[in-house]
């Protein structure tokens, strides 16, 4: 089992920037994969950015150049930056681990946090 926790979401005005941390109540260097995801009002929940114990990380078309997902494997968290917010990043982010135990996948989710970017 792993317990995700997210922090650092909030309001702030178009332009302006956040961090979200994701706090494992598990060593992540046994996690394969973290990423963080978003679901607006409305809409199917998305990947916004992804990043694996070894390889490259991934983001959404929308959100490159713009948000910079890391790790820091001594704190068991994972980060994303946001910088030059628009309004439509407002949406409830929700961080998630992707682990191998006993052989098969597993999926473990945050409660999520929210993020609002006015115009």
């Amino acid at each position: 089992q792993v317990q995700l926790v997210e922090s650092g979401g909030g309001l702030v005005q178009a332009g302006g920037s956040l961090r979200l941390s994701c706090a494992a109540s598990a060593s992540i260097t046994n996690i394969a994969v973290m990423g963080w995801y978003r679901q607006a009002p409305g809409n199917q929940r998305e990947l916004v950015a992804s990043i694996p114990i070894v390889g490259l990380t991934n983001y959404a078309d929308s959100v490159k150049g713009r948000f910079t997902i890391s790790r820091d494997n001594a704190r068991n968290t994972v980060y994303l930056q946001m910088n030059s917010l628009k309004p439509e990043d407002t949406a409830v982010y929700y961080c998630k681990a992707r682990k191998v135990e006993s052989g098969s996948w597993h999926h473990y989710w945050g409660q999520g946090t929210q993020v609002s970017v006015s115009s």
